[in-house]
């Protein structure tokens, strides 16, 4: 985006090459040849210069993405990703088991995540409502995409608090029916249910492997909040 505000610039030194190999066709000067190379080479430098800031600048960005992902993973979204995992049939992954993968492993996690069975329908809504519960986090990684300049971040913000609406009308009319026996019935509503409940997992997994690659000791305190929460769970 940013070279479309400099594209008069451009424009004025393309045509100023043009312009000295015009004056060079009539007047058949050699020295025009070399003038006309000047604003092409600044051009070139100036299409170099502009991609190595704007590649500088993604990875900043992304490096502060990271972090901001680790603040929200270990607090308003731990309760999310806890449900989601606990209610997987298959493949059988969990917290201790992210934990005490090597690399290798968490990436080969990551792929079997391509292929997601839940325990049943029922186990599924525990998971929808932490989605719901988890609204402002999902408005603020919105905002942060928008910050950023990150479009697809954006664009899954937004499906995500779609489904989230979705539910929260409903549970609104029907306070006492399960959102997810209505879905099943609806097959859009179903893909969009399952689309967001995987994307969850897969997300998860994605962000373990990128914090063990760049990272590892985020990912070994992450990992142990989440061990810990686990544990807590299980025996309160």
């Amino acid at each position: 985006m940013k070279r479309f505000k400099h594209v008069g610039f451009y424009i004025g030194l393309i045509g100023m090459a043009g312009i000295f190999l015009v004056l060079e066709h009539y007047i058949h000067w050699e020295f025009l040849w070399h003038l006309a190379a000047i604003p092409l080479d600044i051009l070139i430098a100036v299409f170099i210069v502009e991609r190595f800031l704007e590649n500088r600048e993604n990875k900043e960005k992304r490096q502060q993405l990271l972090y901001i992902k680790s603040y929200m993973f270990r607090s308003e979204m731990r309760g999310l990703f806890i449900a989601n995992f606990a209610a997987l049939k298959s493949p059988d992954i969990t917290m201790s088991g992210i934990k005490n993968a090597a690399l290798e492993e968490l990436k080969d996690l990551r792929r079997q995540a391509e292929h997601i069975e839940y325990k049943s329908l029922d186990a599924m809504e525990p998971v929808i409502m932490e989605y719901v519960k988890a609204e402002s986090v999902w408005h603020s990684f919105k905002e942060r995409a928008i910050t950023y300049n990150f479009e697809n971040i954006f664009m899954d913000m937004i499906y995500i608090l779609h489904f989230i609406y979705d539910v929260k009308i409903f549970k609104e009319r029907n306070p006492h029916r399960i959102f997810i026996h209505e879905a099943v019935k609806r097959e859009d509503l179903m893909k969009k249910v399952w689309k967001v409940l995987t994307d969850g997992i897969k997300s998860f997994l994605a962000y373990a492997v990128e914090l063990k690659e760049k990272q590892p000791a985020i990912f070994d305190e992450l990992m142990a909040d989440y061990e810990l929460s686990v544990h807590i769970r299980e025996t309160a």
